[in-house]
């Protein structure tokens, strides 16, 4: 067997055969982009390290289908990296502006570094094939529609059964990079103050229709380069999970102090939110330890303090048994309204987990729904788009829980009714899909 080559600093096929490892673990079912290695290449070349493995994932149902027809028979297993390599190039012929003999030649040439001199050939004769017959091979895969829409099969079928009038542009606006929204720390500034701030540095932004404290970049930037990103006067957070925050804010702005729970709180977004907007005294728990380190570092960068506990939400054991004012509950999901941000779900999502995640969601609700005093509030969201862990989640939970009064707002102008909560989808140079209902415990 070759054994993989030294590569020359900064190469193009390094880039590339860093990319295809990258993809490796998702192609295989064993991993996901969140354990991509920026580093694994000079910084020069990191951003097209990102483009690569993200955009490919964005694309894959069709990259897939294009690559089963330009292959005369599939690679092995223990190739999944030259079927990445295959994917990659086909990938920066049809959907970037690199050149044609780069896309083919570096592409082709990576599978040295993986120690497979003998793919070089068939990787190079696959993608020449694609530059002569691009438009035939297209015609032939976009028969099927979850292919030109590049969605699995079993997932566009699901979305057309929930959403006939909005499925299409549900799927087109996953296939789109979501836009770089920040979120202005309001103990510091007010946004149209930092707007000002951003346009002085060369930055562009528009303020975000329903999130007060939003700014959408025109363009995304490197978070170093915003003003005083690390002195905690800004944040990046999407313009639905800014709107927690408001939802919440009745129970909170009349009760200083208010006893406050964010479960599942990681990676802590929503959590610092409500501390910069509100004098409240917050717990934040989340089963997932590591994570819960991110939280700490946001909330160190910001300035802010909350009672930070590695528990399962669950459970009881963690909890003193005082009944809290609010609650958060962002809850573990399919994650199909930020599909353009993770595009890894078209991958890794099966359609038996939209089943098991529903029932974890029962749990957290009555679980913690005995922590909430009576009279106190409850928001329920998740970022998917999926009627079985939003409306129908809710609607279930009220008819087994006759002191839950509903009290999610019917007069704001973002998303649409959707039972007894609120449905945002995701659009192109705005907000991701997210659900909210908002619930209040019947005083006794």
């Amino acid at each position: 067997m070759n054994q993989p080559r030294a590569p020359k600093e900064g190469s193009g096929l390094e880039v590339r055969a860093a990319a295809a490892r990258g993809l490796v673990p998702v192609l295989t079912d064993k991993g996901s982009l969140a354990g991509l290695d920026e580093h694994s290449v000079i910084a020069r070349d990191r951003s097209l390290l990102k483009e690569l493995c993200y955009g490919t994932c964005r694309r894959l149902p069709r990259l897939e289908a294009l690559a089963g027809q330009l292959l005369k028979q599939p690679f092995k297993k223990r190739d999944s990296d030259v079927q990445a390599l295959l994917l990659i190039g086909i990938y920066q012929l049809l959907y970037m502006r690199i050149p044609a003999h780069a896309a083919v030649g570096e592409t082709a040439g990576a599978a040295r570094l993986l120690g497979k001199d003998w793919a070089t050939r068939v990787l190079n004769g696959c993608l020449r094939r694609l530059q002569r017959e691009a438009a035939a091979l297209e015609a032939t895969v976009d028969r099927d529609a979850h292919v030109a829409l590049e969605h699995p099969a079993w997932l566009l079928k699901t979305l057309r059964q929930a959403w006939p009038d909005q499925w299409q542009a549900i799927a087109e606006a996953n296939n789109q990079p979501g836009p770089m929204t920040l979120r202005v720390n309001q103990r510091h500034q007010d946004r149209e103050t930092y707007l000002s701030l951003l346009t002085e540095t060369g930055l562009s932004g528009q303020l975000c229709v329903h999130a007060p404290d939003g700014i959408t970049l025109e363009q995304p930037c490197d978070v170093s380069t915003l003003p005083g990103f690390e002195r905690g006067l800004v944040s990046v957070q999407d313009e639905a999970a800014q709107l927690s925050a408001a939802l919440l804010g009745p129970a909170l702005a009349p009760r200083p102090g208010a006893r406050v729970l964010d479960a599942c709180c990681a990676p802590g977004g929503k959590t610092a939110h409500l501390l910069e907007q509100f004098d409240i005294t917050l717990t934040a728990i989340d089963s997932d330890n590591q994570r819960l380190g991110r939280v700490d570092d946001s909330l160190s960068r910001l300035g802010l303090t909350a009672d930070l506990q590695h528990a399962d939400a669950t459970q009881r054991d963690w909890w003193n048994a005082t009944p809290y004012d609010a609650i958060l509950l962002d809850a573990p999901c399919s994650g199909t309204g930020v599909i353009r941000r993770h595009p890894d779900i078209k991958k890794l999502r099966r359609p038996d987990d939209i089943g098991k995640l529903a029932t974890l969601q029962r749990q957290l609700l009555d679980n913690l729904w005995a922590m909430l005093r009576p009279g106190g509030t409850l928001l329920y969201a998740t970022c998917s788009v999926l009627p079985e862990e939003n409306a129908e989640q809710v609607e279930a939970f009220l008819a087994r829980t006759p002191d839950a009064i509903v009290t999610t707002p019917d007069d704001v102008a973002w998303g649409m009714p959707s039972g007894q909560g609120r449905q945002l989808f995701p659009e192109a140079s705005s907000h991701d899909g997210f659900f909210y209902a908002r619930l209040e415990k019947r005083a006794a």
